[in-house]
């Protein structure tokens, strides 16, 4: 069974505090075990469950609701491009091939030297500035095949 480190432990507790109840800290706690598992695996769902004290059905049913909770390890660097209509009137999907292409996945997959995990979105909620893609926290905007080169070489 998965065990938080002290120091994210510490986190847990200060983040639990700020809640009435303890079960109200459930997404935060999944975003905790998910920067210090690299996944929500089933496991982590039962930890999770038992921590925040609710039952593992709603844990699954969170982690499944939200992107951000991921089952599986992902990559250094997380890509997530928004393919939503307005992204896509702009050349997402012509993006989205590029990408697949440049580093030899599909979407949902990770590079095997585990670098770069490619995903699809639906929406980052930069319609006026597409083609967007969220790589980890950072946003990037107005993207091209020259810009997203450019921001590959930068990562690599």
């Amino acid at each position: 069974m998965p065990e938080f480190s002290a120091k994210t432990m510490n986190k847990f507790k200060s983040v639990v505090a700020k809640y009435p109840e303890k079960g109200a800290a459930l997404l935060p706690t999944l975003w905790l075990a998910q920067q210090e598992f690299s996944a929500i695996t089933p496991e982590v769902e039962e930890y999770v469950a038992g921590l925040v004290g609710v039952s593992l059905v709603r844990v699954r049913e969170v982690r499944t609701f939200y992107t951000m909770y991921t089952p599986k390890p992902l990559g250094r660097y997380h890509l997530q491009l928004c393919t939503n209509i307005s992204c896509s009137l702009l050349g997402a999907e012509e993006l989205l091939e590029h990408l697949k292409k440049k580093l030899r996945i599909n979407t949902g997959e990770t590079t095997p030297d585990g670098e770069f995990t490619l995903s699809n979105v639906e929406c980052l909620g930069h319609c006026g500035t597409g083609p967007a893609m969220q790589i980890n926290d950072d946003f990037h905007e107005n993207l091209t095949k020259e810009s997203l080169d450019k921001i590959l070489d930068l990562l690599k």
